[in-house]
């Protein structure tokens, strides 16, 4: 059962890139439809493997900023695991590709950052209470 979940998940994510890249950047159909979505590709910090991920984001100015929710989950996602150890990773944002580096919010600036992705994104507010760990946040620079 946790194969077919995790295929499901994965056919889900592959279904969702393969969309916005052929609508420049826009999700057409799905949970993800009107929302602001990247596409984050990071190496495995284990595998070593090129990882791609879409996840939702907002703005801090010229940064991009996303949160490893994984949906309230008492874990952080693997992206997140991937960033802190390759912290340089592309992303890919209405159509345009390029590099950035990640960065994690430090407490200074944590909860202005999660609060206004949460109130962008609802969905968020719901999944503090559903785990009992920090929700990193992260900023993603563009390269110079």
């Amino acid at each position: 059962m946790l194969n077919r979940v995790m295929s499901s998940y994965g056919d889900f994510n592959k279904n969702l890139i393969a969309d916005l890249r052929a609508h420049g950047g826009k999700a057409t159909s799905g949970p993800f439809h009107g929302r602001d979505v990247l596409i984050l590709t990071t190496k495995g910090a284990k595998s070593g493997e090129i990882r791609e991920n879409p996840v939702v984001f907002t703005r801090r100015g010229d940064h991009y900023v996303i949160v490893a929710s994984k949906g309230g989950a008492p874990t952080h996602p693997s992206w997140y695991h991937n960033l802190l150890k390759h912290p340089e990773v592309t992303v890919e944002v209405l159509g345009e590709k390029f590099k950035v580096r990640a960065q994690v919010a430090d407490d200074e600036e944590y909860e202005t950052l999660y609060q206004r992705h949460a109130d962008v994104n609802p969905g968020f507010h719901d999944y503090r209470k559903k785990t009992s760990r920090k929700i990193p946040v992260i900023v993603l620079d563009r390269a110079k």
